[in-house]
């Protein structure tokens, strides 16, 4: 499948120059561990599926060893409730084996959640964590929202989880990585950032989501860049169907986006950011931008503008099928599960620098 570049205009660039630009790192060394996210194990972690070869994760721990066993640099973890014993266990093990870790946590959505949010916090700094990624929104704004008043209660409602989150990243000096989720556009990602004016707050940057929003994968990328903590990778896969396209990550290298421009543009802000890759083996989504529901909250794009998209989905769309894994055994989905995570790892390894 050949690799193609997805060009749009974005509305974005004003308000980016507006924003206070968080400082560019640089070391001697830059990092080139490649990492995985947690969601690359969405079959092990969340759905427990059955089976003797392909278990379920237990803790974090099993999936430390599995991917080390891979050959990933790190990996990107949710924080359950660790604790002392287990968070001294856990950075000794990640030493041992040269792995990196970065943490994945809910936000505080009510002050009775602040001491659960402190306690976690607490456990990233004595594992070593510096970077915690995560997200306002745990579906697809274009699912969970049947009007623009409920979009912008929930608008509101996330600025007020960050806030309330942000002295204690503050105190602990830990950076906090909101992943663009499939929920923000990235002119009002920038709004919220702006809002939030912290240097404690930045983004986990998905190289792919936002073709959901009807956005230039490039664009979203040359945009959020300079706020990036952290990097969800993901290469994507595009066809039609009836109510306007398909969406599937595939194996890096396989898909329609410009991987390793893309990690230039990321690595020119900073040298040292992490990047983990998330290749989510399932179904290809569903992206039903032809249907009424879909532009309750979306009504700021125009029709020429969703034509004009809609016309390079033609022009990317996969020359084959889009993979399909729910009619296969637990096995089979669990092997393609690892194989697809080995495949990937290995491309990047061989063509995008990192060991």
């Amino acid at each position: 499948m050949k690799r193609r570049k997805f060009v749009t205009t974005s509305s974005a660039g004003a308000l980016a120059m507006s924003l206070p630009v968080l400082p560019t790192f640089s070391s001697v060394m830059a990092e080139n561990r490649f990492g995985v996210a947690e969601a690359s194990y969405v079959m092990r972690w969340y759905r427990k599926m059955a089976s003797e070869k392909y278990p379920p994760f237990l803790n974090v721990m099993e999936m430390v060893e599995h991917c080390s066993s891979l050959g990933f640099g790190g990996v990107q973890v949710g924080i359950r409730k660790w604790d002392a014993d287990f968070c001294k266990k856990l950075r000794k093990r990640a030493a041992a084996l040269d792995m990196f870790i970065e943490g994945q946590i809910r936000l505080p959505k009510t002050n009775d959640d602040l001491d659960r949010f402190n306690n976690d916090i607490k456990a990233a700094k004595k594992v070593g964590i510096d970077v915690i990624r995560t997200a306002c929104l745990s579906g697809r704004r274009y699912e969970n929202f049947d009007t623009m008043e409920d979009f912008l209660s929930f608008r509101s409602a996330s600025i007020q989880w960050l806030q309330r989150a942000e002295p204690t990243l503050s105190k602990h000096r830990i950076k906090l990585a909101v992943e663009n989720h499939k929920d923000w556009r990235v002119s009002e990602f920038l709004e919220i950032l702006k809002i939030l004016d912290s240097e404690w707050i930045g983004v986990t940057l998905d190289t792919g989501n936002n073709i959901s929003l009807l956005e230039d994968p490039m664009k979203v990328v040359e945009t959020l860049a300079p706020y990036a903590f952290s990097v969800h990778l993901k290469d994507m896969g595009v066809a039609e169907y009836e109510d306007g396209f398909l969406m599937s990550e595939v194996n890096l290298g396989e898909g329609f986006l410009d991987i390793d421009g893309m990690v230039s543009v990321i690595k020119k802000h900073n040298p040292d950011i992490r990047f983990n890759l998330e290749m989510i083996t399932r179904d290809p989504l569903k992206i039903p931008c032809l249907t009424e529901r879909y532009w309750a909250t979306l009504d700021q794009i125009s029709a020429v503008d969703l034509a004009k998209y809609l016309h390079k989905i033609r022009n990317v769309k996969s020359n084959v099928t889009l993979p399909i894994v729910s009619d296969k055994s637990n096995d089979e989905q669990l092997e393609l599960e690892v194989e697809n995570n080995r495949t990937s790892m290995l491309f990047a390894k061989k063509n995008l620098g990192f060991k």
